[in-house]
């Protein structure tokens, strides 16, 4: 890099010695003859060395001195006089010149000063360099440390604030007001200080706190929750200086985590058990999703709930929800149903008719029973999915719908379909997904949480308040097989809410079914059939009347025999007063 030197004298010849030396050295020397040229040359130049001799005619070398400094450049000064002063070199030296030298020079002398004005410039610019380094590092940091989106806080060793970001401002609501020396302890307002008794624990054990969790139980923020991580502040001699702590908000996190674990009611549907877990997943994955869904499962699983929280949980909940039962149409019936008429299409046709399909228009349509219609039905429904078009019963004007089509059954489709009963084709359309609801005898972990929904509701309907059921009750519960799952249940209260005065179901309360079914049931297991012979004595038929507590139709279930022939068994064997007549 070529050094460049600037000589300010008035005298041409002190200039023409100062630029022959200083060639000599390889450097490169330009000069001034007064003071106005030399601050054109300074601003116009970037000069590793100035020489300037302090008497300039109307200026001083000490002006320039000073205009040197105002710039902020970090070029040496050598002051040079010819008569020099004490006054002179003190006012020289306490402004910052480099040297001060007097004439006449020596080659050596000025060839001496200008290399250590060179190395102290080298010196000067590696500070400024280092300094503006330091000062974008700092910069950098402070923009990471201001940006990051977990709070950050340290704190000397009597609790006063040393540093603080913004999200520290953001989860914790302090005053408006500058915290660096404070201890916000005392400037909190409706908070637990929870987090604040942690720091202060740690920092008298000097030890650190990783992945502590709290709930901050501020007035304002009762849900927040955050995770806490305290870490000591130590200087390079391990000296301790306080302690730094990170708060991260897991407000959401804790909210979805306790939603997966404690989701036992979703949309109306009510399950803790791992199926029902999967079924609401499911319905979370396909809700949104414009596909046909076929629902399978036993009668009384909550098929309909399912269906409905599809159309409801999904982007068609603002539209219709239509439901039709299949089963309980005839074919001709079932086809004006669903696609409607127009008068004069048949007999009793006096006016048009909207289809439900029509009705459903830009929501969902819930085909109930759908493996009870018939191979016309099945047709038409066909063309419904793959065109988005029917017909009305009487007019072969195509009608175009937007609709979403889930069904259900409790029919084994795919043994229809291998037995020729039930197109294959419209099979495939309808299970794009298929969601199939367990019996509740193989979510028996759920029945209690299904007791408490049905006792709420049943004392909201009848203004009763009916705290619980009793552990025998709980106990038949738990151990019955429920053929007819949730339905039966709801069924099995609701009657047991008629028959309850007081606070507490118990076993009395409920049908007589069901305690037949439990007086016939020996500890621990379920009934079962009695295996009979094809003579039964009257001592049978008397153990199989104790068993079902004296229930005809269970008893008849028990023995495996029709209930007349039970009557005409006890006749003969001349058992109970209350005999039916044939």
């Amino acid at each position: 890099m070529d050094i460049e030197i600037l000589v300010i004298d008035d005298d041409p010849s002190v200039c023409t010695i100062f630029r022959a030396i200083l060639n000599s050295e390889g450097y490169h020397v330009y000069s001034a003859t007064s003071y106005e040229t030399a601050i054109e040359r300074i601003e116009a130049a970037h000069f590793h060395v100035v020489f300037t001799d302090i008497n300039l005619g109307r200026h001083s070398g000490i002006e320039v001195l000073k205009e040197v400094k105002l710039k902020g450049l970090n070029t040496p000064v050598v002051m040079v006089t010819g008569e020099p002063t004490i006054d002179n070199a003190s006012d020289a030296l306490r402004l910052g010149a480099f040297d001060y030298l007097t004439k006449p020079l020596h080659k050596d002398t000025l060839i001496r000063v200008t290399k250590h004005a060179l190395q102290h410039k080298t010196l000067l610019d590696e500070k400024v360099f280092m300094a503006r380094e330091m000062e974008r590092y700092r910069a950098h940091l402070d923009a990471v440390f201001m940006s990051v989106e977990e709070a950050i806080i340290s704190v000397d060793e009597k609790m006063r604030v040393l540093t603080y970001n913004n999200a520290f401002c953001a989860i914790c609501p302090l005053p408006g007001t500058y915290l660096i020396g404070e201890n916000p302890a005392a400037l909190i307002q409706g908070c637990g200080l929870r987090c604040w008794s942690t720091l202060s624990s740690a920092l008298e054990a000097r030890t650190s706190i990783h992945e502590f969790r709290i709930e901050c139980g501020h007035r304002d923020r009762p849900q927040q929750e955050v995770m806490l991580n305290i870490s000591p502040l130590k200087d390079r001699e391990e000296n301790h200086l306080g302690v730094v702590m990170t708060i991260r908000d897991i407000t959401r996190l804790a909210r979805l985590e306790k939603e997966l674990e404690d989701r036992h009611q979703y949309l109306n549907m009510v399950g803790r058990s791992a199926r029902m877990q999967d079924i609401f997943c499911l319905i979370d994955n396909v809700k949104d999703i414009d596909t046909t869904v076929l629902i399978t499962g036993p009668s009384g699983t909550g098929k309909e709930l399912v269906a409905r929280a599809l159309h409801y949980g999904g982007m068609r909940a603002d539209e219709p929800f239509v439901v039709v039962n299949c089963s309980a149409l005839a074919e001709n019936l079932l086809e004006s149903e669903l696609f409607g008429h127009v008068k004069g299409a048949f007999t009793g046709a006096v006016k048009d008719k909207t289809g439900r399909f029509q009705l459903a228009d830009h929501g969902t349509i819930f085909l109930d029973e759908i493996g009870d219609i018939s191979p016309m039905i099945q047709l038409k429904l066909l063309r419904v999915l793959e065109t988005k078009e029917f017909e009305r019963v009487g007019d072969p004007t195509p009608v175009r719908v937007d609709v979403r089509i889930i069904s259900a059954t409790n029919r084994d489709l795919r043994q229809k379909v291998k037995d020729g009963q039930f197109r294959e084709d419209l099979y495939y359309r309808l299970k794009v997904v298929e969601i199939n609801t367990p019996p509740l005898s193989e979510r028996r972990e759920d029945i209690p949480l299904l007791v408490e929904h049905f006792l709420a509701l049943f004392n909201e309907r009848f203004n009763k308040q009916v705290k619980d059921i009793s552990k025998g009750v709980g106990k038949f519960f738990m151990e019955y097989d429920w053929p007819g799952n949730i339905r039966e249940l709801r069924h099995m209260l609701e009657h047991a809410f008629v028959m309850c005065q007081g606070p507490v179901i118990e076993v009395e309360h409920l049908p007589n079914e069901a305690c037949a079914y439990r007086a016939g049931c020996p500890e621990n297991h379920a009934p079962s059939a009695i295996r009979v012979s094809h003579q039964l004595g009257k001592e049978d038929v008397e153990a199989a009347l104790e068993r079902a507590g004296w229930n005809k139709v269970h008893t008849a279930q028990l023995l495996g025999i029709s209930r007349p022939t039970l009557y005409k068994m006890m006749r003969d064997y001349n058992i109970g007063n209350d005999i039916e007549p044939m």
